[in-house]
């Protein structure tokens, strides 16, 4: 795949979920674009339609109304083998962990390299090592998720979404279940493995303390994204 300027570029973008009668709009002409090695952080009240964005940048739900480009490629109408593929270069981190409980720390993240690409599994295990390494579980590479921490679980999580070296990550509420120190270590660790691996971030939070890590903070109302309301 070649990359353009964009890693998103939305435009014009509206959203609705469920039929007939019970039919409601979430998301109201959206216009965003995110650039490479930006950190965006998206902020807005529960039910303001941030999962609902971020879900569909990732090409977890079809796109309705409007354009979502994701890596150049326009997401509305596209047959599941190009999502597919797309989905190949997004990292997914969400609030809970979602590790296998039957796999150690480096068989979670060596799945996760195997499914985006087909490299030999030697190396499978040695990048997975590494990068486990690098977010400080290289003494926990053999431990179940039940021998670790909830921030450990976390870490795990974060290798698992940046070891293919992905060209964004979408997280959600990725400190919500973690202390304030923990939480801060988690979000460090991702800022430099993003900037280390010139990947975007599109990262969907409410905890204040994080948020001086982002290039850009957006906020979303009702639906709609609206300027961050002044205090």
């Amino acid at each position: 795949m070649v990359f353009p300027e964009a890693t998103i570029k939305i435009k014009s973008l509206s959203h609705f979920l469920g039929h007939q009668q019970l039919k409601r709009q979430i998301l109201f002409d959206i216009d965003l674009d995110i650039n490479p090695k930006e950190i965006v952080i998206l902020t807005g009240p529960s039910g303001a339609g941030k999962t609902t964005l971020l879900t569909l940048a990732g090409g977890l739900r079809s796109v309705q109304i409007g354009s979502l480009k994701l890596l150049g490629y326009e997401l509305r109408g596209a047959p599941n083998s190009q999502l597919v593929k797309i989905r190949r270069n997004i990292g997914y981190i969400f609030q809970t962990h979602n590790l296998l409980a039957f796999l150690t720390a480096r068989q979670n993240v060596q799945m996760a390299l195997e499914a985006s690409k087909k490299i030999p599994d030697s190396d499978a295990k040695s990048k997975s090592e590494s990068i486990l390494h690098s977010v400080g579980l290289g003494k926990h590479l053999n431990a179940y998720p039940h021998q670790l921490s909830v921030g450990q679980k976390q870490r795990v999580a974060i290798a698992r979404a940046i070891v293919s070296h992905p060209k964004l990550i979408l997280a959600d509420e990725p400190t919500a279940s973690l202390d304030s120190k923990t939480g801060r270590d988690v979000v460090e660790i991702l800022y430099r493995l993003a900037k280390e691996y010139g990947c975007s971030i599109l990262m969907v939070t409410h905890d204040n303390r994080i948020l001086d890590i982002a290039d850009r903070q957006i906020h979303m109302e009702d639906g709609r994204l609206v300027k961050q309301p002044v205090h």
